[in-house]
Order: C-alpha cells, then sequence, then structure tokens
C-alpha cells in the first residue's frame, strides 16, 4: 500500500527568462497516488471517495465518526478489504466492507452514492441540516496560546514524508496543547487526511481528542470544523483561510479557530488569547 502513496511519471520541465524558454528537459517526477476508496457497510456501498493509498482502515473509521455512524472502536466488528475489479480477480485495496457490530444503524438516507472527491468533504449528502451534527462531546474551553500555535505549521510540515517528495499533498495532525505531535497523516483530500487522524485516534481509544489540537495543512472548512467538533478537539489550526460557515460553526460549537499560522502572525477567527497575552 505504501508504494501506491506515490507515483512516477516523465515530465516535461520547462524554465524561462521572462517570456523567453531558455531549457526544455524531461526527467522522472514524483507525484502524489490517488486512487477511489469505495466504503461499505455490511456490504452495502456507503460512500465512494478520493484518497492516497494508505492508512485506509483509519480513514474508514474517521469517516463514520465523523459522520456519527459509530462513537467507539467497540461499534466496528470487522475491517476487511474486498476482492476487486480487476479481470484476474486481483486485490485492488480500493474496496473496504465494514461490519457494524449495531445492525441496521445506517439508512438509505446516509448514503452518498456520489463520487466524493478529493476537494469535497460533504458531497452527496442530502442537504444542510444532514451536515449540522452536533459533537457528542462538550468542547473543552482551550485559550490559544501564541508561542505554540506559531510553532505548528513548521512542526506539522515536518512529518509531512510525502510532501517533501511530492509537493502536492495535504496534511493533519494531531498535537498536545504544548505542541507536541501525536500523530500527523497526509492525503490528497485534505478531509481524508483529517479522517485519517481522527480514526487513529478512535483505534487507540484517544477519543475525545480533549486535550489535543487539531492541525491542517490547507484552508479551514466548513466540514474540517464539523469532524474536528464530532471528535472533540476544541482547537483547529489550519495554515490558510477559514470559510464563513467554518468560523459560524466554530463560534456555535465554543472551538477555537485559527487560520492564516504562518511564522510569527495568524488571525483568530473564534476563540480568546490565553490570560496576559496581548489583545489587539
Amino acid at each position: 500500500m505504501a508504494g501506491r502513496a506515490t507515483k512516477s511519471f516523465a515530465v516535461t520541465k520547462v524554465h524561462l527568462d521572462g517570456t523567453e524558454v531558455t531549457q526544455v528537459d524531461t526527467r522522472a517526477d514524483i507525484v502524489t497516488g490517488e486512487e477511489p476508496l469505495e466504503i461499505r457497510v455490511g456490504g452495502q456501498t456507503l460512500t465512494t471517495t478520493m484518497r492516497t493509498p494508505g492508512h485506509d482502515i483509519e480513514l474508514a473509521h474517521g469517516f463514520l465518526h465523523s459522520e456519527g455512524h459509530i462513537a467507539t472502536l467497540a461499534d466496528v466488528s470487522e475491517a476487511r478489504y474486498c476482492a476487486g475489479s480487476t479481470v484476474d480477480g486481483m486485490n485492488t485495496y480500493n474496496l473496504l466492507d465494514i461490519d457494524l457490530a449495531q445492525k441496521n444503524v445506517i439508512g438509505l438516507k446516509d448514503l452518498r452514492l456520489t463520487l466524493t472527491n478529493s476537494a469535497c468533504g460533504v458531497c452527496g449528502t442530502s442537504s444542510i441540516e444532514d451536515l449540522n451534527k452536533k459533537s457528542r462531546y462538550a468542547l473543552p474551553n482551550i485559550q490559544i496560546d501564541p508561542a505554540v500555535v506559531a510553532q505548528l505549521p513548521e512542526k506539522l510540515r515536518a512529518e509531512q514524508k510525502l510532501f517533501r517528495k511530492t509537493g502536492g499533498i495535504h496534511a493533519a495532525g494531531a498535537f498536545t496543547l504544548d505542541g507536541k505531535p501525536i500523530v500527523v497523516r497526509e492525503d490528497v483530500g485534505r478531509h481524508n487526511a483529517a479522517d485519517k487522524v481522527i480514526g487513529h485516534l478512535l483505534l487507540e481509544d484517544r477519543l475525545p481528542a480533549d486535550d489535543l489540537i487539531l492541525v491542517m495543512s490547507s484552508r479551514a472548512s466548513f466540514e474540517l470544523v464539523q469532524k474536528a467538533a464530532m471528535a472533540g478537539f476544541g482547537m483547529l489550526v489550519a495554515v490558510s483561510a477559514a470559510s464563513s460557515l467554518a468560523v459560524e460553526t466554530a463560534r456555535e460549537t465554543g472551538m477555537a479557530l485559527v487560520g492564516f499560522a504562518r511564522g510569527d502572525r495568524f488571525n483568530i477567527y473564534a476563540g480568546e488569547l490565553k490570560p496576559g497575552e496581548l489583545k489587539r
């Protein structure tokens, strides 16, 4: 599976001096792997998402938790790869079947029969009301420590092995309140990276994540705030901007939300600085 996380292609590299082409050469280039993963529950297709192969079990657990279908590891009785669709019957490892301990907990309204692409975590849901799930956890009131927040993007980057190879993959990480990494996962889809982190914490019996910070290499969108809230995170830090619905959801749930975290500056969209810190 690890070997499918990246692929190598011959590409033509063009160098310019202003508008004049000064050099053209062809060489091997490593790009991020992207393949579909069909997640079934009890043999019934729940969703298909475009992801970077690897940590698929974590991804499935995190997705089911974020959607409110499971709460603990005990809710899943088995997770297994099924035979793929190749003509010779070889396993493609792109089909994952989950058996839940409690049967018939997922109805037709929960199915995402459209393809979830690598940029969209909420496509295919029947209505916006379905997305407004309340976290099963009371979120902690985490005050923002500037010294910690300023270091998180670089600490996340230090764990991004695939990014160093390809330059084209998102990352999510769970960090302690004093900035120590617990788990970092990479994926072509930012929502998949978050689900992999949440799934890892679920498998390690570390939910709710009320003593951790979720850090994203992407923008802060609604689905990421929702996933963080469902997992009990009290703070989400992103290196890019936040969307309006992400801000509204963070404020509604009491989550601290930080965006544009880059070196010596960041924006606070929700939450407060620790007492004694300069406020502007």
